[in-house]
């Protein structure tokens, strides 16, 4: 099953769009109503949908990572990433979409600049 993903509030509309235009089943953290949710409410969220969250928001969401990981928590995926031109996140993102699986991503902290 392909990566399903859940873009955190930071990250342009525009991008959004480009990944629904590939076929990628994407879901904003605003068409979610989830905007007012902290960090950790919203990886929560995303793990409920069964989606990997997308987000320019390194530091706190490797923190929740190491947080889940210290306590034997579960995540269905983090993916972060320097905010950057939308075609250059796409370009490095469709590398990632077209190699993992949802299955792979299972508490895995994933930077998208390693995808280049």
């Amino acid at each position: 099953m392909r990566i399903k993903i859940y873009l955190d509030e930071d990250v342009p509309f525009s991008f959004a769009q480009a990944l629904i235009n590939r076929g990628v089943d994407v879901i904003t953290t605003q068409q979610a109503g989830n905007l007012t949710q902290s960090d950790a409410e919203q990886l929560v969220y995303a793990a409920l949908q069964m989606r990997a969250i997308f987000t320019h928001n390194k530091r706190d969401f490797i923190m929740l990572h190491n947080e889940y990981f210290r306590n034997g928590k579960e995540h269905t995926g983090i993916i972060v990433s320097d905010q950057l031109p939308p075609g250059i996140l796409l370009k490095r993102f469709m590398k990632l979409w077209f190699s993992l699986h949802y299955s792979d991503m299972k508490n895995r902290l994933e930077f998208l600049s390693n995808w280049r």
